[in-house]
């Protein structure tokens, strides 16, 4: 019999693929006839239905938060460790949803759907988007669930630039917004790492112009470059260091020994990089790396983001991490003049990690734990 699941997970949990035939109009002009999300919720939405708590996720996430698919499932939702009873999301008192969003590749409508105008794949031909584009399927989503108004909306990274869409486009539909490790722009140097991944991609022998699936292969190489990129601008040169060190996996530096060396970064970023291009979508990656150089909270508001949040009603949690220099501290400070400019109602916290972007996953770090503990039992529901 397989090992009971932990006290404080959600345990087994079970997707759920919502069709929609209201054609989405896109931000790029184009539009989807119908579409599908899939979607995993957690907790029980109360009578009121005032409880709910919409999680964005980020790049290379999914719906699957937390829990388990199956008993013998050896690896939970992408935030097991702050998603659960207990929890700072805490599932004994919020109904939790998370959906994999449109342009995805692990059950919502996406490149590797079958596009109903052709019968194939949508391969290449599948419109690029927006982070609005997402937002406005999670509303419809609300929607579905009869849910006017969520308790909060909360994001990591990418799922933190959705999080500040909400509280602009739909603010009367979200009484929190929690942003962690986001920004409201990318850089310059974002940008510019983002587009040598695409280029790994692009330029792998068998990607074919993005429509790979007609030719029954993957550019596997090339997803697994772009990873082991992003992976290294994910982690922090303090976490490599204490992690990997130089420590060698093989071969040695003595004089007579021509062995190839091997360092133990080199296999830990190949095995990344290997295991991603398994479960992946290249072209999902192309279009969501997009995205994020797209967005732009402030430029509807000549780039006055203090303009953009007087749209705002909710209150806000801004969290960094003194590590990530992905998307370092200041640019949640600079989120949080901007609150603090419209005269909004924020919290913010700069947490000490070496774990660079990656924090906002990582278990076991006691002051990220308490503050967002701290914060979301504050949530009225």
């Amino acid at each position: 019999m397989p090992a009971p699941f932990p006290e404080d997970s959600v345990g087994l949990v079970t997707p759920q693929l919502f069709h929609f035939d209201q054609p989405l109009a896109l931000a790029n002009g184009r539009s989807l006839d119908s579409y599908e999300l899939m979607v995993e919720t957690y907790g029980e939405l109360n009578a009121e239905k005032s409880n709910g708590i919409l999680i964005c996720h980020a790049l290379s996430g999914s719906h699957h938060v937390a829990g388990y698919h199956n008993e013998d499932d050896k690896k939970p939702g992408w935030w097991e460790h702050y998603v659960g009873p207990g929890k700072p999301i805490d599932t004994n008192r919020f109904y939790v949803v998370c959906m994999n969003n449109i342009g995805g590749c692990h059950g919502s409508t996406g490149p590797q759907s079958i596009n109903p105008a052709t019968g194939k794949p949508w391969g290449s031909s599948f419109p690029f988007l927006r982070v609005r584009d997402w937002v406005e399927t999670q509303v419809r989503l609300a929607d579905r669930l009869g849910i006017n108004q969520w308790a909060a909306v909360v994001g990591g990274s990418l799922g933190g630039m959705q999080a500040m869409r909400w509280a602009l486009e739909h603010p009367n539909r979200l009484r929190h917004c929690v942003v962690i490790a986001s920004a409201m722009n990318l850089t310059a140097q974002n940008i510019a790492f983002n587009e040598t991944a695409r280029q790994a991609i692009q330029s792998d022998p068998n990607f074919f112009n993005g429509d790979y699936l007609a030719q029954s292969t993957l550019p596997k190489r090339g997803l697994s470059v772009a990873r082991m990129i992003g992976h290294i601008t994910y982690l922090s040169d303090d976490g490599m260091g204490k992690k990997f060190g130089r420590e060698l996996r093989s071969g040695s530096f003595d004089r007579g020994n021509d062995q190839l060396v091997e360092f133990q970064i080199e296999s830990y970023l190949r095995y990344q990089g290997s295991t991603f291009s398994e479960v992946f979508d290249a072209n999902t990656y192309i279009l969501m790396t997009r995205a994020l150089d797209y967005f732009d909270l402030a430029r509807e508001y000549n780039g006055d983001a203090a303009e953009a949040f007087k749209q705002a009603s909710c209150k806000f949690l801004v969290v960094s991490f003194t590590s990530d220099w992905r998307f370092a501290p200041e640019r949640s400070r600079e989120i949080v003049t901007a609150l603090m400019r419209a005269n909004r109602d924020v919290v913010y916290g700069e947490i000490d990690s070496v774990h660079g972007h990656d924090a906002f996953l990582v278990p076991n770090q006691l002051r990220y734990w308490e503050l967002f503990s701290a914060y979301m039992n504050r949530v009225e529901v």
